[in-house]
């Protein structure tokens, strides 16, 4: 998992990685023509351009077969938003109908491009995807930024908005959702902007407080509770042990090293090898310790819908494991 915004880095390797799957040359060309076009005036018909016009749809289904024509050439014209996901994937069934209905919202100016990466392996290679969720703004035919993890919602709308502002002059069917009017941007609510905005400073401890404070009043808040797993996961997994896995497999005693690769494992969509990790850790310990990996193992849980069918399993297991 990553931080929300997509470096330049980022954006740059999956550019060259797009380039080198789909014929990108022709749509470099027209787009770079149309950015020199200046703006039509109010009412005046957006250019007709090659490729797709702004799509009706805020939702498309897209294969291997039809990325060229669907996300690529759609991309002249509109912000095209790809979201790599799988049916076996929890986080993906929490982003997902936030970005759709977002979609929907958006009168026209970008639409979600879903790719499910089972179908279509080829699609998340290209993007160097190596977790899902995994979100990619295309424009103009690249890759514009990216992110991985099921995000809070305001930090989806915040990443959107910033994107649509930067693009507005750009792709004629923002330019015309914007001229036509679409809905009314809801206010931020500041209890979450200061979780978000220390979260993408990298201030784990003062996202995790802003959270807690949230949920200390509202406990039954789902955005901010699954927005907390996520930033106690992703500080933990930031600071675990690269050689973790190597340290754990050659001394399964070593109770740090078997959690950060239990973490690792997790970060890398290795969801199985994660639990099952944890849980014969949990059938060789006592005492505190085994309280201690049980209890690491139950927070990832969290991060996962709890009707996964890999976390239903892992639960069945702990329990056997415990009792």
């Amino acid at each position: 998992m990553t931080q929300p915004r997509g470096s330049a880095a980022k954006s740059a390797a999956l550019s060259a990685a797009l380039s080198g799957a789909v014929d990108l040359s022709a749509l470099k060309a027209r787009a770079e023509a149309a950015r020199k076009q200046p703006a039509p005036p109010a009412g005046a018909p957006a250019p007709s351009g090659d490729g797709p016009p702004p799509s009706a749809e805020a939702v498309i289904d897209v294969t291997e077969a039809t990325f060229q024509s669907e996300v690529v050439e759609r991309s002249l014209h509109q912000l095209v938003v790809v979201d790599l996901w799988a049916e076996w994937c929890g986080p993906c069934k929490q982003l997902s109908p936030v970005l759709e209905r977002m979609a929907g919202e958006s009168g026209g100016a970008w639409v979600v491009a879903k790719v499910d990466v089972d179908a279509n392996p080829r699609i998340a290679q290209l993007f160097g995807a190596q977790s899902i969720p995994t979100i990619v703004a295309i424009a103009g035919g690249q890759p514009v930024d990216a992110f991985s993890g099921a995000l809070p919602e305001p930090e989806i709308r915040k990443w959107i908005n910033a994107l649509l502002d930067a693009l507005r002059d750009k792709l004629p069917g923002i330019r015309d959702a914007g001229a036509a009017g679409g809905p009314a941007e809801e206010p931020e609510d500041p209890r979450f902007t200061e979780a978000e905005e220390a979260f993408e400073r990298g201030d784990f401890a003062a996202a995790q407080a802003a959270y807690e404070r949230i949920l200390d009043v509202e406990p039954a808040n789902e955005l901010a509770k699954n927005a907390l797993a996520q930033v106690k996961f992703t500080a933990r997994a930031e600071k675990a042990d690269p050689e973790a896995r190597a340290k754990a497999d050659a001394d399964p005693s070593d109770l740090t090293a078997q959690l950060d690769a239990a973490d690792l494992e997790i970060a890398e969509n290795q969801v199985e090898a994660g639990f099952k990790r944890l849980i014969d850790v949990v059938r060789r310990t006592a005492g505190e310790e085994r309280n201690k990996v049980r209890e690491h193992l139950v927070a990832l849980f969290d991060l996962f819908d709890p009707a996964d069918d890999r976390v239903m399993k892992a639960r069945r297991d702990l329990a056997s494991a415990l009792f």
